[in-house]
């Protein structure tokens, strides 16, 4: 039976994570890169793929009663002279909230042995020179961040290229469900970041069934994703996103880096994006953007046109555009 390598963290919001990162950084942490930076509530354990559905059950039902979690980070600290870390420890009101969060989660299948008893803290640096930790922590004597955490991750630790990688596929927020319908067909609704994959299954088996239903099964596999990425000396700069369907090409994302907009990176991506629309014989191309952004003269000058517009957040103008190949 094949397993999956898990843990269970609170991933440090923006602006906190950058910060994080850059002292990460500073440090020279290893892990910078493979895993966000975060508090560890179950470190890595291996549960059976016929136990993911547990796993993923035992998160929501952990969350649903705690509140939003309000930690102090810091000072810097270390776990010398047992282990060379360098850590951010993590105090404050939300502390027992915390404690019990952590004994939620920490049951079959995500329970394991432990080497270390649980000590709530975000790592800056592990294996770190005993005398830079020491150096550190007097550099670093003033840094508190105080920071609150409105949900909970479960991560899976993955091989690539840049070697074992950690990524989040599933959050729980800090709420109980909604439940509606209450007397008829009643429904517990819940918010998070992005499906987990018991979801995306149902979402992909749902719409297949929906589109065998209106398109007949030759429209089974309706849409086509693309990802189109441009890189400069072997660094990424910029991403085109979107799909194809039905004689439509849809530009969902187009982005550049910053400091190479307008130097023809963004019209590069975009011919390769028309290009690429043609080949899968489609013969119209279509994107969503605001009226009073340079996007939208971007496009414009390109030879896109307005198809509808409406008000949008904040009464800004939310435009459709086309192209026709």
């Amino acid at each position: 039976m094949p397993k999956h390598r898990l843990g269970v963290a609170l991933l440090l919001p923006p602006p906190f994570d950058r910060e994080v990162d850059t002292l990460r950084r500073a440090c020279d942490d290893g892990a910078l890169g493979r895993i966000p930076s975060h508090l560890t509530l179950v470190p890595p354990v291996n549960v059976r793929d016929d136990a993911m559905d547990d796993a993923r059950r035992v998160l929501r039902e952990a969350a649903a009663p705690t509140p939003p979690l309000t930690l102090q980070l810091g000072p810097p600290t270390t776990f010398l002279p047992a282990n060379p870390t360098l850590y951010l420890s993590a105090s404050g009101p939300g502390a027992q909230a915390l404690q019990d969060l952590r004994d939620r989660v920490f049951v079959p299948p995500l329970e394991r042995p432990l080497t270390w008893a649980f000590v709530p803290h975000v790592t800056i640096a592990d294996e770190m020179d005993p005398a830079r930790v020491a150096a550190s922590v007097d550099a670093l004597a003033g840094y508190r961040r105080t920071v609150t955490f409105d949900r909970v991750h479960l991560l899976e630790e993955s091989k690539t290229d840049a070697g074992r990688v950690w990524h989040p596929i599933a959050d729980a927020s800090f709420a109980a469900p909604a439940i509606v319908g209450r007397g008829g067909i009643e429904l517990e609704l819940t918010v998070s970041e992005r499906p987990d994959e018991e979801a995306a299954a149902f979402s992909a088996h749902a719409w297949e069934r929906y589109w065998v239903d209106v398109g007949g099964p030759e429209d089974v596999d309706h849409e086509e994703p693309f990802t189109i990425v441009a890189r400069r000396n072997g660094d990424i700069v910029g991403v085109a996103e979107g799909w194809t369907h039905g004689g439509v090409a849809y530009l969902r994302d187009l982005i550049v880096a910053s400091e190479l907009r307008a130097q023809g990176v963004g019209s590069r991506l975009l011919a390769a994006f028309e290009s690429l629309a043609a080949e899968r014989d489609a013969t119209r191309l279509a994107l969503r953007t605001y009226r009073d952004e340079p996007a939208y003269g971007f496009y414009r000058h390109r030879g896109w046109v307005d198809e509808a517009s409406w008000d949008w957040k904040h009464g800004r103008e939310f435009v459709q555009m086309r192209r026709d190949l």
